[in-house]
């Protein structure tokens, strides 16, 4: 059968369309908040979110009413970009341990964004409760994943569980909430050498 006529100009815009417009705009938003969570904290300015988002404040605040609207969204945005991220990296990336050493590098920012959570839901601990389990969820088998592709490929010994890796790498960087000058990527790359130069053959 043929193809149906294009809308002539001028007639609204398909509902889907105008859909998947709000669905990429909101990612935007989302994207351009975490940025600016990572550099400025979860207090940064919401006319600091605005201008990196190229957007005005009357639309963060017609998408999310209060700031912890914005930052659990933003929580939920880099859990799923963490998880989606690690069978990518495994595809593209040089190596396993290469694709690790990424995928930790957005676990970083990620963790970043998540130790404001707590006191941006401090009314909500229930809500606190059921965001850290959906995390634990999406992102163990992520590392799980690259951890065992680094094993088969003889970069690391085996034993390293994901969980206690991921608590690791948590731990470096609480020191982050207390002095603003400390960077936890030094420590975290100090750690990740470690667990490589645990697998690597003798004499190497």
């Amino acid at each position: 059968m043929p193809p149906a006529p294009a809308a002539p100009s001028g007639e609204p815009r398909p509902a889907r369309s105008k859909r998947a417009d709000a669905q990429r705009n909101q990612q935007t938003l989302l994207k351009a908040a975490a940025a600016v969570f990572v550099t400025s904290g979860v207090d940064a300015p919401i006319r600091q979110i605005a201008a990196e988002a190229g957007i005005g404040m009357g639309t963060i605040y017609r998408h999310f009413p209060t700031r912890a609207d914005l930052v659990v969204a933003v929580y939920r945005h880099q859990v799923e970009a963490c998880a989606e991220a690690g069978p990518r990296l495994l595809a593209d990336a040089d190596s396993p341990f290469a694709a690790l050493r990424e995928w930790v590098d957005l676990f970083v920012d990620f963790l970043v964004t998540k130790h404001g959570l707590a006191n941006a839901m401090q009314s909500d601990s229930g809500g606190f409760d059921a965001l850290h389990s959906y995390f634990l969820d999406r992102l163990v088998p992520v590392c799980a994943q690259l951890l065992d592709a680094a094993v088969d490929a003889d970069e690391i010994a085996p034993g390293t569980q994901a969980l206690e890796l991921m608590r690791g790498i948590g731990n470096l960087c609480v020191g982050r909430d207390g002095d603003p000058d400390y960077d936890p990527r030094r420590m975290v790359a100090l750690l990740l050498r470690g667990l490589r130069q645990t697998g690597a053959p003798s004499g190497a």
